[in-house]
């Protein structure tokens, strides 16, 4: 009964946050209160001796409170995961007050102390933040101070060390990073719609040499450097419709887990352009990364610890049988590109017909770099420099590939189709360690039925084809939403090639103001949950499920 004494607690909590809220409302300071509660829940049905976590309850729960002023910032985070969710590893395994912080705020200067997030550019050399679903946590605890001393000049300093679970890496982790948005400086820039934005930044990673111990072979052991430095440098300029984002960072002597603790430097560099207007869109980027893992501790493997984040360049697939093979950023290195078109055709035209069409394709690959190993007696060894690489030669692998196209049209006010075909091609070997490359097909038809004004049903079909792996699969889903308050969903994806398992699913979800509540049963498969790149296993369940949600 321990944990639900616990639960309890949380709940608690939350009570009395929100009545305090209504307090201070009803003094009419400018004072405001907000935050949320979210709380999981997973009653597996399975044996035990299917199960052997041997527990009959599991719960992710969160929650959040925020009190706010003009001047003064202040928050908490009340965790409870003394029975973590299956895929969080044994070290979520707790509960208590694991991030709070408290912002001072005075014209045009900005403190922090406690715990923050932060990104300096697009994340290569830093990006903290949180991503629940992937048990993802990695802030700050220390120190952030902002500064806009000029129109169009933002300076940032941080120093503190990063969290891990419940406890923090032991390495200090220090930064600034400078933004000048130059058309802030000219009137001329501003009234033609001209916008051009240019940033540098720098992290020190301080971590002690003889922490952790490294041997070559009996006699031999590797001497690590104290401090690693990555620089970061951007500029991103936009006309109207047109931009272009060109980035490149650089990082010192890294020896790590990661890479085999070779001492090659890294780098990243990419390039990515755009162009809009109404009814048309293309994007175009290109990345080259190079040994480009980022730790605040050189031993870690899997999601934490890492204190930078390298944008996959895929497309983050929604539907269930796309997102069966999602790809995770190979920090080792890749090439990475992507292509995307999008169009609108007029209503009333032969494509268009009574309420237009819309039409996207994006295509997205990912290759191996190229790689000379430095060899030491025909041996690749640690300590040594790992490698050389030609900038512009590809590697002998495909690590991924995604061609896609995506038709959405209306055929009537009160029935819309969405029709996709996924051509798929991926190194399950680069990304899960096993499995060779698997091809596959994948057709989705999505169509939504309006009844009534209150009333929508939606209704989607999915089919992947492949002769690799598991062989073929079939999904299908049902939903019927009466607005504002009632949600039904079930669902079945089955596999019809090598196991022949139905992994079925049922939803009820109500909604009240600002509470959300959703009863569930069902079975999940066994695979990868991933976000932007980043990937976390996640094993096989069964059983019911509650997820409360609350914003206040």
């Amino acid at each position: 009964m321990r944990q639900y004494n616990k639960l309890f607690l949380a709940f608690c909590m939350a009570s009395f946050v929100s009545s305090a809220w209504a307090q201070t409302d009803d003094d009419g300071k400018k004072v405001t209160l907000s935050g949320s509660v979210q709380s999981d829940i997973l009653i597996p049905t399975t044996s035990r001796q299917d199960d052997k976590s041997n527990e009959d309850f599991r719960t992710n729960t969160y929650v959040d409170a925020n009190v706010m002023n003009k001047y003064v910032d202040a928050g908490l985070r009340f965790s409870y995961l003394e029975h973590p969710l299956p895929g969080f590893e044994k070290d979520f395994k707790g509960w208590g007050v694991p991030f709070f912080y408290v912002k001072g705020k005075l014209k045009n200067v900005e403190l922090t102390l406690g715990h923050y997030y932060e990104q300096f550019g697009s994340g290569f050399i830093l990006r903290t933040y949180e991503e629940r679903t992937l048990g993802i946590d990695n802030s700050l605890l220390g120190g952030r101070l902002v500064v806009k001393p000029f129109n169009g000049v933002q300076i940032k300093a941080l120093a503190g060390k990063q969290r891990r679970y419940w406890s923090h890496n032991k390495a200090w982790i220090s930064g600034a990073d400078m933004e000048l948005n130059i058309n802030e400086w000219s009137k001329k820039m501003q009234e033609s719609g001209t916008y051009i934005t240019l940033g540098a930044s720098w992290v020190n990673k301080h971590e002690a040499a003889d922490y952790e111990e490294v041997f070559v072979d009996a006699t031999h052991k590797l001497k690590f450097p104290c401090n690693v430095n990555a620089y970061d440098f951007r500029a991103r300029f936009q006309k109207g419709g047109f931009s272009v984002l060109a980035e490149y960072a650089g990082k010192t002597q890294d020896p790590s887990f990661d890479n085999g603790y070779n001492y090659r430097k890294g780098y990243v560099a990419m390039l990515s352009t755009s162009y809009s207007q109404k009814g048309m869109s293309i994007l175009l980027q290109a990345k080259r990364s190079d040994n480009f893992a980022f730790r605040s501790r050189r031993s870690m493997a899997g999601t934490s610890s890492f204190l930078n984040h390298l944008p996959a360049f895929t497309e983050s697939h929604t539907y269930a049988l796309p997102a069966i093979y999602p790809y995770a950023t190979h920090p080792a290195g890749e090439w990475a590109y992507q292509a995307q078109f999008g169009y609108k055709f007029k209503r009333r035209t032969v494509f268009g017909g009574r309420y237009g069409t819309s039409l996207k394709i994006n295509f997205s690959h990912v290759h191996a770099i190229n790689q000379n190993p430095h060899l030491l007696n025909g041996i690749y060894t640690k300590g040594s420099d790992g490698y050389g690489s030609s900038f512009w030669k590809w590697g002998d692998q495909t690590y991924y590939q995604d061609l896609n196209l995506v038709i959405e049209k209306r055929f009537t006010k009160g029935f819309k189709l969405t029709a996709s075909y996924i051509n798929q091609f991926y190194n399950k070997t680069i990304v899960e360690g096993e499995g060779g490359m698997i091809h596959s097909d994948i057709f989705v038809a999505d169509a939504m039925f309006t009844i009534s004004p209150k009333a929508k049903l939606r209704a989607e079909a999915q089919y992947l084809a492949t002769k690799d792996d598991e062989g073929d699969w079939l999904f299908g889903l049902l939903e019927l939403s009466l607005a504002p308050k009632w949600m039904f969903t079930v669902s079945d994806m089955y596999n019809s090639g090598v196991t022949k398992t139905h992994y079925y699913q049922s939803f009820v979800t109500y909604n009240h103001g600002s509470h959300r509540i959703q009863l569930g049963w069902g079975r999940t498969r066994a695979g990868y949950n991933c976000s932007g790149g980043v990937c976390r296993y996640v094993p096989e369940s069964k059983g019911f499920t509650v997820s409360y949600n609350y914003n206040f």
